[in-house]
């Protein structure tokens, strides 16, 4: 087979950029990016694919998914749920702690990576997760390679919060890596979840969440986080925010290579809004939760003006029947890493937001934030994780496409302008049009710290 596969008649978006083009994959990395049409006969014994005009993005890469391995496999797995990303165009994920057991020592995280070389298709690389009293775990990261360090500044999903003010401090002091950090006022939620327990009983319904997990809560601990890494210069990045009143922590002062505090949207906060909780009910309960149309639109702009810079899903999957149970014993989170590049696809012709601000928000912003080796950009030299965008392809999400182990999505029957038709991972076409490269894995991400 050759070794060499050209992408002709592309749309390629780039750096700010989209252009008419082609890009000449050798092995596993990007070896030729051409404005003209190339000749074809002088590059020898290669493979041909014909774009027809699609958009040629970076493969996206993910910062924020739990994927549930080991311990809560019946949820799902690294093999499953990388695929569905890679179908959905992810080609690098970066994985979260609260799995069983808590990777919140170096043995647990090793055996996460040893899942992943065995069944990951993307790339991937994994948090290590804090606690009150696992400092000394922390210090043996090798921070080129885990992507970062998980802090739960609210409780959540997995008992993991951080509550002893020494301990957040040390946290903030010694980390080698970058800290994420899940902020939510605990103090706060549970006096919220008080008074509506006192007003409701057991019949608190979901659209109380947003009343519950506040724009207080979220405010509050948010800006705790940003008031440590000033305090300690440490390198901070703010996951899943979802209110307006958060975006006064966060600067488009400085470009985003030299910020050591960037801020992360995810897919449900620029989609949804508290309205959706009248007929999605619990299938659209998140930490944070889904708050105002208003919360939706701030984050929308403050992404547009360079003040929040990093757009993720936070795939969280659970048991459809695990959902459909009422509000106080429904766990939060849901799947989304199939349908987000579509999403965000989707809502920025709505918005007639270029292309290059997406490739910018999913692609190229991940990479520089976390200082992710040689990805998230269409440069020679760089490993070709790429991704090919039907921009008139119609998809309607259904049971019977749906990819991940839980067979659920919040966007079923949902109807999508936009389709992803292949995705190539280190140079391999993984995904196209629906059929994997089944015995394909991905590799471990690298970081220059």
């Amino acid at each position: 087979m050759p070794s060499k596969t050209l992408i002709t008649n592309a749309q390629i978006v780039n750096e700010g950029r989209i252009f008419k083009g082609s890009v000449l994959i050798a092995d596993d990395l990007i070896d030729r990016v051409f404005e003209t049409a190339p000749d074809i006969s002088s590059l020898g014994n290669i493979n041909l694919i014909d774009a027809n005009g699609s958009w040629l993005i970076p493969g996206i890469i993910d910062d924020q998914v739990h994927f549930r391995e080991p311990g809560l496999t019946h949820k799902a797995e690294i093999l499953t749920e990388s695929r569905a990303a890679v179908a959905g165009g992810i080609t690098s994920f970066m994985e979260m702690p609260n799995t069983l057991p808590q990777a919140t020592n170096l043995e647990n995280l090793e055996q996460k990576f040893s899942i992943a070389v065995k069944n990951s298709f993307a790339n991937y690389s994994f948090y290590m997760g804090a606690t009150n009293d696992n400092l000394a775990e922390l210090e043996k990261i090798d921070p080129a390679r885990v992507c970062g360090i998980k802090v739960f500044m609210g409780s959540s999903t997995g008992n993991m919060l951080v509550d002893d003010q020494k301990a957040l401090e040390d946290i903030f002091i010694h980390a080698k890596t970058l800290v994420a950090t899940h902020c939510e006022d605990e103090s706060t939620i549970k006096e919220n979840l008080k008074i509506f327990k006192d007003k409701y009983g057991d019949n608190i319904r979901p659209w109380h969440h947003p009343q519950i997990r506040n724009h207080q809560a979220c405010f509050l601990s948010s800006k705790r986080a940003v008031d440590l890494a000033l305090k300690h210069k440490t390198r901070l990045h703010v996951l899943h925010l979802s209110t307006a009143d958060e975006i006064s922590l966060f600067s488009n002062e400085t470009p985003l290579s030299k910020k050591h505090i960037t801020g992360e949207v995810c897919i449900h906060h620029l989609w949804f809004t508290e309205e959706d909780y009248h007929t999605k009910g619990n299938f659209i309960k998140w930490n944070p939760a889904v708050k105002q149309k208003s919360d939706r639109e701030a984050l929308w702009m403050a992404l547009r003006d360079n003040i929040l810079d990093v757009v993720a899903t936070d795939h969280a999957p659970h048991l459809q029947e695990e959902k459909q149970n009422p509000y106080l014993s429904a766990p939060s989170g849901g799947p989304l890493v199939q349908h987000s590049l579509q999403a965000m696809a989707d809502a920025c012709l709505e918005r007639n937001i270029p292309m290059h601000q997406l490739v910018s928000w999913m692609c190229h912003n991940p990479a520089m934030a976390f200082k992710v080796s040689q990805r998230g950009f269409i440069r020679e030299g760089y490993f070709a994780d790429l991704v090919l965008l039907s921009p008139s392809k119609k998809y309607t999400v259904s049971k019977s496409n749906l990819l991940y182990k839980c067979g659920w999505s919040p966007f079923e029957n949902h109807t999508f302008g936009t389709t992803p038709t292949h995705t190539f991972i280190n140079g391999e076409l993984v995904f196209d049009h629906g059929s994997f490269s089944e015995n394909f894995r991905g590799r471990p991400l690298f970081f220059d710290r």
